[in-house]
């Protein structure tokens, strides 16, 4: 571990982050599988405020790449608090690995943590993508060969469909997202999130209650779940939502969220009984109840 940039990032950085950044670099490199740790985004840059995000690159040895990201939930909640399983990012760039988000109940407050896990061998595109201070590296001269499993296992995964869980994960995760930049007054990506919290919470309706649909995103939408009186109901709620104001405000927001709430339990029912005691924990940090 390199304390000389640990120890310059606790002088710049508040200390909620630094705290849950110090714990989250010795959990991760205690395990073997581990090879790198870095640090980006505004922590690795000095320009954190308290809303920052922590930002991670995980570099793991190939031969062990599916079996930690397989345990990653785990880890995350038992380990750090994580409120919620990963949310499988779609925003972060490709840089050959899977990118999660996480939201950590850490000294009293919601923090988020963006891991972006990538397999050893791959590290150095990471640095052509984007700059990062590494804080651990286990073995300086190692070579790491690719895996030839990680490539296939990667692409799997990412072209996986989302269940009605991971999809209302997904819209909680961006309300929190949208939160923060309310906070901070950027209406300009709170109004790019809001539309992502918007298709989220339509994808979560067709999942649903159109499964097999054969229709691209909002096309045919009436048609296919609007035959029955819960299909109706949901589509109230969608309608809601994209009249809202373009750019979010925390009471529309709120709102927001207790329709996708609505609307998942009105849909998919076992998701939200998946996620109860999540969704609780979010609630209460949110202030939403």
């Amino acid at each position: 571990m390199s304390h000389a940039v640990l120890d310059e990032l606790a002088r710049v950085n508040r200390p909620d982050q630094f705290g849950l950044l110090e714990r989250a670099s010795e959990l991760f490199t205690a395990s073997p599988a581990v090879t790198h740790l870095l640090v980006r985004g505004s922590l690795a840059s000095g320009t954190a405020d308290r809303l920052s995000d922590v930002d991670f690159v995980v570099g793991v040895d190939d031969r062990s790449f599916p079996e930690f990201i397989s345990v990653l939930d785990a880890l995350m909640s038992a380990d750090l608090g994580g409120i919620l399983p990963g949310w499988r990012d779609t925003i972060v760039g490709d840089m050959g690995g899977l990118g999660y988000v996480y939201l950590v109940g850490w000294a009293g407050h919601l923090q988020q943590m963006d891991l972006y896990v990538v397999p050893a061998s791959k590290v150095d595109r990471v640095h052509e993508h984007t700059e990062a201070q590494p804080i651990f590296v286990r073995d300086a001269d190692a070579t790491y060969e690719p895996d030839t499993r990680v490539a296939p296992f990667v692409a799997r995964t990412l072209a996986e469909p989302r269940s009605c869980a991971e999809l209302l994960i997904e819209t909680l995760v961006v309300g929190y997202l949208i939160r923060k930049r309310i906070t901070r007054g950027q209406e300009f990506i709170a109004y790019s999130e809001a539309y992502l919290f918007n298709t989220a919470a339509k994808n979560l309706v067709k999942t649903a209650l159109a499964p097999t649909s054969r229709y691209y995103g909002w096309y045919q939408l009436r048609e296919e779940v609007g035959s029955t009186p819960i299909g109706k109901e949901c589509l109230r709620d969608l309608a809601a939502l994209i009249s809202a104001p373009a750019i979010p405000t925390t009471t529309t927001l709120a709102d927001a969220l207790e329709r996708v709430l609505a609307i998942a339990t009105r849909a998919a029912p076992e998701a939200v009984d998946s996620l109860r005691t999540a969704i609780d924990a979010y609630r209460y940090y949110l202030e939403l109840t």
